[in-house]
């Protein structure tokens, strides 16, 4: 199916897919992270996408996050297998039932498995990030997904970088930083962040995701000002991570209650990201309503 034009009604995303496997029973301790288990426990995927699927979410997003070739090759994992992988993550979210699926390429940071995703500034040059995404991103668009998710990007390097490896795949693609205080997690102005993007008919949309919900509002109603596309806004559940205690600690909210005010100021595809479980998008899905997908 065609990833739709985005008008006046907002799309519903999926949420958090490491809390709703983790809610499962999985294990994700461990350097792939959600990969391992699209490797290992498949079917434990397909039961994750279909809880979101059930609670309303139109747009389901694959486990290919954290997968990478150098990932499944230090688990011995050889490149023709590690290629079927990268499609079993969009066939099995066709498998649960979604709408649309959304192929999650996130970034370099995420593979190394230490946070840098939510630093960037790696030390590695736009044309290095461009053949390690390109790859990754080859093998997902030829699963055939509806659209891929270039998310929770830290730095304007790396979203050129991705922009740059997306181009020709035949696949649209939304853009997805991860910000902080009104800035790129690796400090720059939003709106040179969101620039890039300005430009590219590729890009159906641009936006933030795993943020403070907080943020969001005020970083869409940016994001469509500077690039005159439709913004896309997936924030955490506002909770927060101490690392000393290995918990989530403070108030966590979820996207229902903020979804009007992103939506007005230009969103169009509205989720959750960490900690945002299909109750929350249920709730989300409730408040938006059915989207006109014509």
């Amino acid at each position: 199916m065609t990833f739709p034009r985005l008008g006046a009604h907002p799309l519903v995303l999926d949420g958090g897919l490491s809390n709703q496997l983790q809610d499962q029973g999985c294990d994700l301790r461990d350097a792939l992270w959600t990969a391992r288990v699209l490797a290992e426990e498949p079917e434990q995927i397909v039961r994750a996408h279909a809880a979101y699927v059930r609670a309303g979410a139109q747009v389901v997003t694959t486990a290919g996050y954290q997968a990478s070739f150098e990932g499944f090759a230090r688990r011995g994992i050889g490149r023709a297998a590690a290629v079927r992988l990268f499609g079993d993550s969009v066939r099995l979210a066709r498998a649960a039932g979604a709408r649309w699926v959304a192929a999650s390429v996130g970034p370099y940071g995420a593979v190394l498995a230490d946070g840098s995703e939510y630093r960037g500034r790696y030390g590695l040059s736009r044309a290095e990030l461009v053949r390690f995404h390109r790859p990754r991103i080859e093998a997902m668009a030829a699963a055939g997904p509806d659209v891929l998710a270039l998310e929770t990007v830290p730095d304007v390097r790396e979203a050129e970088a991705l922009l740059a490896a997306a181009r020709g795949c035949g696949v649209p693609v939304w853009l997805s930083y991860t910000v902080a205080n009104g800035r790129t997690r690796a400090g720059q102005p939003l709106a040179e962040a969101f620039a890039v993007a300005a430009g590219e008919e590729q890009v159906v949309a641009v936006g933030v995701n795993c943020c403070q919900p907080r943020e969001v509002a005020e970083a869409v109603g940016l994001a469509v000002a500077v690039t005159g596309k439709p913004a896309v806004a997936y924030p955490n559940s506002g909770e927060g991570w101490d690392a000393a205690r290995r918990t989530w600690r403070g108030p966590a909210a979820g996207p229902a209650a903020l979804a009007g005010e992103w939506c007005a100021a230009g969103a169009r595809l509205v989720g959750g990201c960490c900690r945002v479980g299909p109750r929350g998008i249920a709730e989300l899905a409730a408040v938006v309503g059915a989207a006109d997908d014509s």
